[in-house]
């Protein structure tokens, strides 16, 4: 009796590439990209050639940068102090406004269309509004100091935690509010008994992240007069003593530094 022939080898097929049709995406949008960098098609004025007629004096400034005078440092510490303050304060009060308005704006915790609707409207037009433009109206309204920069940092954070965390509310899924709603609870038990549980580890990452993003922003809000590090910061730049302004710019970058690595800590305890 004959042996049984074996099974031939399994060959696996080559794995299908699309290497044209990348390269002729690739193509497109480096072809847009030029195409956006000529002005005779109404593309912007790129001045390309103004990097090296103007090398000489970013050589300068650059060599000043490199020399920062830390006997300017106590003077910073006060303007430094205040930049921290308005951080803490606008990111700890968007987090209490932001938890009402964001179960309000998401779906599955507020099942009102129409409301849910005009709050959205409201959130996209206060994130479309440029921090520094809200502190420039709001120095004007109010005058130079800390408060236009708290509420501008407020509105800027109220606007990324309702925006994210609401989306990350509707896209979830919610097999635990549908369990709530067949026990017979109304909308504001499950989203307090349910909703707000599953969703404290998403607010949290949230206001790190907005605590974090505080700091850059209230440096750069100074120079319109929002208070902080911000306007020690204009005022040397002005009086063009770029070894200050590099002693200024290193204390933000070590600030910024301990702040994220603070926040990397406790979002890995909270999150």
């Amino acid at each position: 009796m004959s042996a049984p022939a074996s099974a031939p080898p399994l060959v696996v097929p080559p794995k299908p590439t699309h290497r044209a049709r990348t390269a002729l995406i690739a193509l497109a949008v480096t072809a847009f990209t030029v195409l956006t960098c000529l002005p005779a098609i109404g593309g912007i004025d790129l001045d390309l050639g103004a990097l090296v007629r103007n090398w000489d004096n970013g050589a300068g400034l650059l060599a000043q940068f490199l020399q920062p005078d830390f006997s300017f440092f106590p003077r910073t510490v006060g303007p430094m102090l205040e930049t921290l303050q308005m951080a803490v304060v606008g990111a700890a009060a968007a987090a209490v406004v932001s938890v009402p308005l964001t179960l309000w704006a998401a779906s599955p915790t507020n099942p009102n269309a129409p409301s849910r609707v005009a709050l959205r409207a409201v959130v996209n037009v206060v994130r479309s509004v440029p921090d520094l433009v809200y502190a420039t109206l709001l120095v004007a309204m109010l005058g130079v100091g800390a408060l236009p920069g708290v509420l501008t940092l407020f509105l800027f954070d109220l606007g990324i935690i309702v925006k994210l965390v609401s989306e990350a509310i509707d896209s979830a899924d919610h097999a635990y509010m549908e369990a709530g709603r067949a026990a017979g609870g109304t909308q504001t038990q499950i989203n307090r008994t349910t909703a707000l549980p599953q969703t404290w580890p998403l607010f949290a990452n949230q206001w790190l992240y907005t605590l974090e993003l505080n700091v850059r922003i209230s440096a750069i809000l100074g120079i319109v007069g929002a208070g902080g590090i911000g306007r020690l910061l204009d005022e040397r730049r002005a009086f063009y003593a770029y070894d200050d302004v590099a002693m200024i710019v290193l204390e933000i970058l070590v600030v910024v530094i301990l702040i994220e690595v603070f926040s990397h800590f406790l979002r890995r305890r909270l999150v």
